[in-house]
């Protein structure tokens, strides 16, 4: 069984031995789950990279119709950077809550 050239297997789950109780009982454990933590935020704050960058091209594009055009990117980036980045402190306190999951009506 040889290996795929160019592909890269990453164990994206966080460890199973990890007890949030008791973190300091598994150390190994308590520094994967940080690294875990720590990955998952990066992917969240790149994410909203992308998107505030796809929302000032489409500023630049619609020009004046940018408030009815771009609205659909100015929620999705409000939502990606709500809860998420390492110096939230400054930011508004309605802000500093985790997302909220959008429900559709029926």
């Amino acid at each position: 069984m040889g290996r795929r050239k160019g592909v890269v297997d990453f164990d994206e789950s966080p460890p199973d031995d990890f007890d949030p109780a008791n973190p300091y009982k598994d150390p190994v454990a308590m520094l994967e789950m940080r690294e875990h933590i720590v990955r998952e935020k990066w992917i969240d704050i790149e994410k909203a990279k992308i998107i505030r960058e796809k929302l000032r091209w489409c500023y630049r594009i619609e020009g004046i119709n940018h408030l009815q055009k771009c609205r659909h990117l100015v929620q999705q980036y409000l939502e990606s950077t709500r809860g998420i980045g390492w110096g939230k402190d400054h930011r508004p306190h309605e802000f500093h809550g985790p997302k909220v999951e959008a429900v559709e009506a029926d």
